[in-house]
């Protein structure tokens, strides 16, 4: 998180989360994931309820909280959903030819 130290009066105030969005599934005895990353802006308005920062799970919670509320958390989850089903059930592949010399992932 970036935070002003001073801003309108109050300390700490958050106006970027960075997030990562992760979705997992077991299949056939392997793990497949897919995940989001990205970071969100949220600007303080004075008068607004300032919750102030605490290096504690309640304030992750609120956090948390911020990124649900401005996020669309269906759409994320419908979009890993469908990369990990391609990942377990490829329906494209990547095709070379010998000079090109792929890099082979390593098992």
């Amino acid at each position: 998180m970036q935070a002003h130290i001073e801003f309108e009066g109050e300390s700490n105030v958050i106006y970027q989360v960075q997030y990562i969005y992760l979705g997992t599934e077991e299949s056939g005895g392997e793990t497949y994931s897919s995940s989001f990353m990205g970071s969100q802006t949220y600007t303080y308005e004075p008068g607004e309820t300032f919750v102030p920062y605490e290096n504690t799970e309640a304030f992750e919670n609120v956090v948390i909280g911020w990124l649900e509320g401005s996020l669309d958390l269906a759409e994320m989850q419908a979009v890993i959903s469908e990369r990990v089903q391609e990942q377990i059930a490829p329906v494209n592949e990547d095709l070379y030819f010998t000079w090109q010399n792929p890099v082979t992932p390593v098992e």
